[in-house]
């Protein structure tokens, strides 16, 4: 890209996307811009496909998504598939149509199977069975890397995929309803702080394993891809690193300074036993993470205090 390519970043006032803007624009790229859900509804072909005819950027960075956790994956199912299906079909065919020079599409880990062999290749997918409680995100997800590759093998379209594994950052979902595993715990810890709760509950035992990448190093990462890679096969963004959901739970009480008790509700679910990406492949390409996780939570926490209350 250069520097005054136009570059449209879809769902750019999402926690991924506002951090692909943050990085381009850190590294120089003046001409960046996107469009509110009010401005263009993604889901939408007749509106999607006018919005690039008259705009034409030239390369986009396919970040809009609905996304979700455990409870919200598992109480919306229908919303989550059709929402994702229609984004990007509408934003990849567009892009196909209207000549752009390259497209990158943000997937997800949870497009693997539940019991994956550890760490996980590119190559696993579609090799098992889905873990059930976020099975629709990720059926429109796996659909999203399909369009790729065909629209790839078809019409020789310069469309990459890449794969983040679980995400935290600024901008991220505090809802707890809605939001993952990290942002809804720094919530809990923080608001259990504040009232002088004696506990915070944590869902499930707390043995379940998660890699946590910091959203300006997905950023950064994209935006090498953009500039460094053009193969078929979508590559894995992450640390290659997983650490305990209670041992995460122990992290941000500690930055928090919560001085309760953790009690673990076993009554809710688990979910994917572990998920470990093997991030190799991006290694040999030249890239790797430089945020450690509990200078991460920290940044977060900080700007979290200061835009929440």
């Amino acid at each position: 890209m250069d520097k005054n390519s136009k570059i449209y970043v879809a769902g750019h006032n999402g926690m991924v996307g506002s951090a692909i803007v943050r990085n381009l624009e850190s590294k120089g790229y003046t001409n960046v811009f996107g469009k509110s859900s009010k401005e263009l509804d993604l889901t939408r072909q007749i509106e999607v496909e006018s919005f690039f005819e008259s705009e034409k950027p030239e390369y986009v960075f396919l970040a809009a998504a609905k996304v979700g956790g455990i409870h919200a994956n598992n109480t919306y199912p229908a919303e989550f598939i059709y929402n994702n299906l229609m984004i990007e079909s509408n934003i990849i065919h567009a892009s196909y149509k209207t000549g752009i020079k390259k497209l990158l599409f943000l997937g997800s880990s949870c497009i693997y199977p539940k019991h994956c062999e550890q760490p996980i290749k590119e190559d696993f997918l579609l090799t098992g069975l889905l873990e059930p409680t976020n099975e629709a995100y990720a059926i429109a997800k796996i659909a999203g890397i399909e369009l790729i590759k065909f629209y790839r093998k078809q019409y020789n379209c310069d469309f990459i995929s890449a794969m983040p594994t679980n995400l935290y950052g600024i901008n991220d979902n505090f809802d707890l309803d809605t939001s993952h595993v990290l942002p809804a715990l720094l919530r809990k810890f923080h608001e259990a702080k504040l009232s002088n709760s004696k506990e915070v509950v944590l869902w499930g035992t707390g043995k379940p394993k998660r890699e946590f990448l910091y959203v300006d190093d997905l950023a950064d990462a994209c935006i090498f891809l953009m500039n460094n890679y053009s193969e078929m096969m979508h590559v894995n963004i992450g640390v290659g690193e997983d650490i305990e959901i209670g041992e995460l739970a122990n992290i941000i009480k500690r930055i928090v300074g919560f001085e309760g008790e953790i009690v673990n509700d076993l009554d809710k679910p688990d979910g994917t036993p572990r998920k470990l990406l093997d991030v190799n492949l991006l290694g040999s390409k030249g890239w790797t993470y430089t945020t450690n996780l509990e200078a991460g939570i920290s940044k977060v926490y900080d700007w979290y205090l200061k835009s929440h209350l």
